[in-house]
């Protein structure tokens, strides 16, 4: 499996200046629980965007093994 190329500054910064709109609009929120409800969505969005682009795409089902080969095979049989 080939290694995904690592994200430059560039590409996270443009990635956080898409979510400083979002991050602004926050200081409109009435209520403290409004406000860190919504937070917590911008930024698990925005760590996954980053995590994707570092790592690749994650997978539809977080406890799947990529492939079947990448079990070491019994060497004590």
């Amino acid at each position: 499996m080939e290694t995904p190329k690592a994200m430059s500054k560039a590409e996270y910064l443009a990635l956080a200046e898409q979510k400083y709109n979002d991050l602004q609009a926050l200081n409109t929120k009435l209520t403290f629980y409004d406000y860190e409800q919504s937070f917590e969505a911008i930024w698990m969005d925005l760590g996954r965007q980053v995590l994707e682009r570092n790592v690749g795409p994650l997978p539809a089902d977080r406890r799947k093994k990529k492939d079947d080969d990448s079990i070491r095979p019994n060497v004590y049989s």
